[in-house]
């Protein structure tokens, strides 16, 4: 089972530290994969949810514990052109990552090659997949290990 911690959270929403460089990093050190929002603009990639926040250079994209959720189409054009995880999706009940790995929207039915996206919106209880993202991803991995 593979663990992505969602924007950095492990125990819950943080937003004023979800995107930080900082904040995610500390997730990775505990072991985790990171769903992180990627914007590109002005040459330059940035991290954050609504708008361009954290600016990083194209090497801490390129880390393998990353999910990188493109935010702009620049961002996926951008990362289409580098060797990243990278994906796009709205409100698509699922996408395919650009290694092939579906990520699944909150409540949908789960695929065996599949990412179970925040199960605790839709109070998901047995996970038939590949990993899970969420905010609360140490309670899921305590649970589930």
């Amino acid at each position: 089972m593979i663990y992505i911690s969602h924007r950095g959270n492990l125990e819950g929403k943080s937003e004023k530290d979800e995107n930080r460089p900082e904040y995610i990093m500390k997730a990775v050190n505990k072991g985790f994969d990171v769903e992180i929002d990627v914007w590109f603009q002005n040459n330059s990639f940035y991290l954050g949810h609504d708008y361009p926040s954290f600016k990083v250079d194209k090497d801490f994209i390129l880390n393998n514990r990353f999910w990188c959720h493109a935010k702009n189409e620049e961002a996926l054009y951008e990362m289409s052109k580098i060797n990243c995880h990278y994906f796009w999706h709205q409100n698509d009940d699922y996408t395919i990552t650009s290694k092939g790995i579906f990520w699944v929207y909150p409540g949908k039915t789960l695929l065996i090659n599949s990412i179970c996206v925040l199960p605790e919106l839709s109070d998901q209880k047995e996970f038939n997949c590949l990993g899970i993202c969420s905010d609360f991803i140490e309670k899921y991995k305590k649970k589930n290990d």
